[in-house]
């Protein structure tokens, strides 16, 4: 084995990283258990406030290897929202309030006709909208200018009325992407600040959309307002510390009396010294670091306003005195606050006990009326791996409002200074430009906050007014914090509403219950392979097998790498993989049988054995992973999840196949001096198998034809049984204590649903039901998400005494639903096309890519056509996202089989080069035939047990993938080669075709 001291130091290496990154696991799993027992009562009962603050004392301290728990959490192995409960999100950005912005809400009935229409073509489009309001302006106003409603104050500088058409749609595309960066960067804090565990967001590239996934959200309603809440931009002006210290030293006061009466407790947390002189040390670096924190005001007209270091110094020794005079008091206040470089802040851990102190009544009742305490967003990095943040008291108006708002600024960008620096240009309206003056010229020598939806983004001190409502912020920062500062600043700038087009709640025990699921149909799958690659291949199986175990290890620890997410899916996928890695070293152990009868030696055995099957390998691999590529491309969600893991199976099947086993063979044959692949059941198996593929072949062509047609029919009888997620809608899956028929709920429901298309059907168990309904389908405002589920409960009254429970629900918005159903067409098309393309240049004729192509649309069809069928005879499985997942992991398993077949009939055409391709045909068909039948059934068996197994949301994806597989191989035998001999010329003479040797793989 050539290069076999790299494969044997690769594979310590990676099995190295993998158990590395898997221990992160183990460790944050043990964690939970001891914050469990600490919480857990004599009675059994877990107080859920006395296990966070357990894991919240320790998010900062090590507890393995020097890494915190925090960083134990970051790098673990998570679960998924199917299996842990949670919240999926995907939320939209509207550019149709962007462009209305722009414009100045211009009532122009052409403008508004035309954004009436872009509206429309959405529906059907994949184009992004500004280009699609592009078009329908041309269609209601084929002569009209649009710098004729844009060219105003708010564009000033960007449009005139000079520009063209095409240069203020860019200006608008350009705007629309920024008001998604900004909603990014928004969203990203409130979930942040929101304290859920491992939040993920990301952009959808492509598109306006932003995909959050919230773990253990138990409030779907609050996560929806906060979600879908406009951004708030204030200015406010700032106590300085003189001026609130007293205020503090009356708390003081208070929380100690309330201590000494045993109605407080407040614990010392650290060393008090240590964090005072942490915060110290970072003085000049987080002040340099914090963009915003350092940022200061200045007008056009160069009225100086930045920030000084005297100015610093000072107000850092104003918060200092305030902080000792708290701390001499050595009262409850000096254990929570600490001195920070511009002001007053405590530790991160204690914000939440702080905010509690400040929300009683009796509190609020010892500052003044118009004192309001805010945050910062951005912590402060300390010593021992702590993080402080600072506390900002800001100065309420009569009304409670902030003297100025976000709506003033027209526009922030980020530019360059005299001197090459990175600064921040805003422009103000004339409005607030004047409130901007007066907010300026009363607070000159002090701060002013920038506020986003209650946290302090920055507090500049003002030098001197600023008039004309143009101003430059300043300070030493990267173009990276300057961006970040202007987009801060436009947040307010103009309405960019967001909207839920697809959500997604999985409750607790249903993710539980699919964890359960998940464990028994990958166990029972990885059992059934074991047991059948010993039985056939006796102690080639068992190395096999060991190679099979390795594989798991490494897709799990591979996963623990990337800190991903293992999903209900993303089981599929291991599952699908531990059936789909058997075909490798099935191939390699027919070809090492074929050689063995040939009387070679078991070295030559070995050496041949591999040679020949590596390359057919690769070419199975490549086009499975294809398909998996393109999943992971156009899939979201599940599917993408389920993508991941199939690719990542692939890679880690080739080398554990390819080369594991083979380090593992050749070690068993030198030890022993032998080695068996076969026992006499095998060798008597597929002895003695006969066929003429082209006997059968208009049969076959009829019979595929007959029942694709009988299926297309069934479904423009009753209709396509489209999921949510391809035809938009809602859907609930609704638990009982007992068993209830699902026409019943339907008929409960319509009423309150008022008729629109309501389906119900048993989901799993005979005492829960998926209720899916298009009521409302068309609005996706949380008002519609609330009058669908008042609607769902007002129905399910019925059945109170029995106690229905909603364990999860989910929405697709009806252009989220236009887009999936695009995307997955898309999806299809590119893998037959990418399939034909790599298969033409491997075997050099265009006939084997037709062949191949036209058996993988046989085998897409008959999937859709079977369900159908089984549709219309009450058998009813939903086509969704993951029925297509099944049908492209279908094309990539079945083209699989056919390579293996083309592979043995190039192998044939090169030995006999005078013979007619039909006289070679049958002959490789037979001599793979084994190889086809095992591996298929070993599939279909690993997928069975999914399909038992593997619980309802699966069940479909299961079925979908069985009727694959058993059509897959009808394929690869009686439509591909005989496509492959119908279009190939072959004038050559006719010489005696090769006699299959063993009726096995290549």
């Amino acid at each position: 084995m050539r290069n076999k001291s790299l494969i044997i130091a690769l594979t310590v290496i990676v099995s190295a990283l993998c158990l590395f990154f898997l221990s992160f696991t183990f460790i944050a799993n043990n964690v939970q258990k001891d914050a469990e027992a600490f919480a857990t009562d004599a009675q059994g009962n877990v107080d859920l406030a006395k296990k966070q603050t357990y894991l919240d004392s320790i998010w900062k301290e090590p507890v393995f290897m020097g890494f915190t728990y925090q960083e134990i959490k970051e790098k673990e192995l998570g679960l998924g929202l199917d299996l842990k409960g949670g919240m999926h999100v995907v939320l939209e950005v509207s550019p149709v309030e962007i462009i209305k912005s722009m414009s100045g809400n211009s009532k122009d009935p052409k403008f508004l006709q035309a954004l009436a229409r872009a509206q429309e073509l959405q529906k059907t489009s994949q184009a992004s909208f500004t280009n699609l309001f592009a078009e329908a302006y041309r269609e209601v106003e084929p002569n009209g200018r649009l710098s004729r409603i844009f060219s105003n104050t708010a564009n000033r500088g960007r449009i005139s009325y000079e520009s063209t058409n095409e240069q203020v749609i860019d200006v608008i595309d350009q705007e629309v992407e920024d008001a998604i960066d900004r909603s990014f960067n928004i969203l990203r804090t409130r979930i942040d600040k929101f304290g859920v565990n491992q939040p993920n967001i990301q952009r959808l590239k492509g598109t306006g959309r932003i995909q959050i996934e919230l773990p253990g959200i138990d409030n779907p309603e609050r996560v929806r307002k906060l979600l879908s809440g406009m951004a708030n931009l204030e200015f406010w002006e700032v106590w300085t510390p003189q001026e609130f210290s007293p205020y503090f030293m009356q708390l003081n006061e208070y929380l100690t009396q309330q201590e000494k009466a045993g109605k407080f407790n407040l614990k010392e947390t650290e060393t008090k010294k240590d964090a005072l002189a942490s915060a110290a040390a970072k003085t000049d670096t987080a002040a340099e670091g914090d963009v915003l924190a350092q940022a200061a005001a200045s007008d056009s007209n160069a009225v100086a306003a930045t920030k000084t270091d005297t100015t610093k110094k000072d107000s850092a020794a104003a918060a200092l005195a305030a902080a000792d005079s708290l701390a001499n008091q050595a009262g409850p206040l000096a254990r929570l606050f600490t001195q920070l470089p511009n002001g007053l802040g405590a530790n991160v851990r204690d914000t939440a006990k702080i905010n509690d102190i400040f929300a009683r009544p009796e509190v609020r009742a010892i500052f003044p009326p118009n004192m309001k305490f805010l945050w910062d967003v951005k912590p402060i990095a300390g010593d021992n791996r702590q993080e402080f943040v600072e506390l900002y008291a800001v100065k309420k108006g009569r009304d409670g409002k902030a003297p100025l708002a976000g709506d003033a600024i027209n526009d922030a960008r980020q530019d360059f200074d005299q001197q090459g620096q990175p600064e921040i240009n805003m422009s103000m309206n004339p409005t607030g430009a004047k409130k901007w003056a007066r907010l300026t010229g009363n607070n000159v020598g002090r701060q002013i906050a920038i506020v986003l939806d209650n946290y302090v983004y920055s507090a500049p001190v003002v030098q001197g007014e600023i008039t004309g409502g143009s101003s430059s912020i300043s300070g030493n920062f990267t173009i990276e914090e300057a961006q970040d500062l202007a987009n801060i600043l436009k947040a307010g700038k103009m309405p960019a509403p967001t909207r839920i087009v697809e959500e997604a709640i999985v409750g607790p025990s249903l993710g539980q219950e699919a964890i359960n699921q998940g464990l028994l149909s990958t166990l029972a799958g990885l059992v059934i392979v074991v047991v059948f690659m010993i039985a056939y291949y006796s102690r080639g199986g068992f190395i096999a097998d060991l190679a099979l175990i390795f594989n798991v290890f490494f897709i799990l620890g591979i996963l623990a790498q990337f800190s991903a997410a293992l999903t209900l899916p993303g089981i599929a996928g291991i599952v699908l993989t531990l059936g789909m890695a058997v075909d490798a070293n099935v191939l390699i152990f027919e070809r090492m049988r074929e050689e063995a009868r040939k009387g070679l030696s078991m070295r030559e055995v070995i050496n041949k054995g591999y040679d020949k099957a590596f390359m057919t390998i690769m070419d199975a691999n490549v086009t499975t992973f294809l398909a998996g590529f393109i999943l992971y491309f156009f899939g979201s969600g599940p599917v993408k999840g389920f993508a991941i893991t199939l690719m990542l199976g692939i890679a880690t099947s080739f080398f554990t196949s390819v080369y594991i086993s083979r380090l593992f063979i050749e070690a068993s044959f030198q030890k022993a001096g032998k080695l068996s692949f076969s026992n006499a059941f095998a060798e008597r198996l597929f002895q003695n198998v006969k066929f003429d593929v082209m006997k059968w072949k208009k049969p076959a062509y009829a019979f595929s034809l007959g029942l694709i047609i009988f299926g297309f029919v069934a479904m423009a009888i009753k209709g396509p049984n489209l999921g949510v997620d391809f035809k938009g809608g809602r859907s609930y899956v609704v638990e009982f204590d007992q068993a209830v028929p699902a026409s019943d709920v339907r008929a409960a429901l319509s009423d309150d649903f008022q008729e629109a298309g309501t389906e119900v059907k048993t989901f799993g168990a005979s005492n829960r039901v998926k209720v899916i309904t298009s009521w409302l389908a068309d609005d996706e405002s949380i008002q519609a998400d609330e009058q669908v589920k008042t609607a769902l409960d007002a129905g399910l009254k019925e059945y109170s005494q029995l106690n229905p429970k909603v364990l999860s629900s989910s929405k697709v918005g009806a252009t989220m639903a236009d887009d999936i159903q695009n995307t997955a067409i898309i999806a299809l098309v590119l893998s037959l096309i990418g399939i034909f393309i790599y298969v033409m240049f491997r075997f050099s004729k265009w006939q084997f890519s037709l062949g191949g192509v036209v058996a993988l649309l046989h085998d897409a069809l008959m999937i859709i056509a079977i369900f159908a069928i089984l549709d219309l005879f009450g058998i009813s499985y939903e086509m969704d996202q993951v029925f297509i997942a099944a049908v492209l992991t279908i094309i990539g398993f079945s083209i699989n089989d056919t390579v293996v077949i083309f592979d043995r009939v190039r192998e044939y055409m090169v030995d006999n080069p005078r013979s007619h391709i039909r006289d070679i045909v049958n002959p490789a068909l037979i001599n793979t035939f084994s190889r086809t039948i095992i591996t298929s059934a070993t599939v279909f068996m690993v997928v069975l047990v999914l399909f038992i197994f593997g619980g309802e949301v699966l069940r479909g994806f299961s079925l979908a993938m069985m009727i694959g597989i058993l059509f897959g191989v009808y394929s690869s035998l009686f439509i591909a080669a005989p496509i492959v001999v119908d279009t190939m010329k072959d004038e050559k003479k006719p010489t005696p075709a090769p006699q299959p040797v063993a009726k096995k793989v290549s």
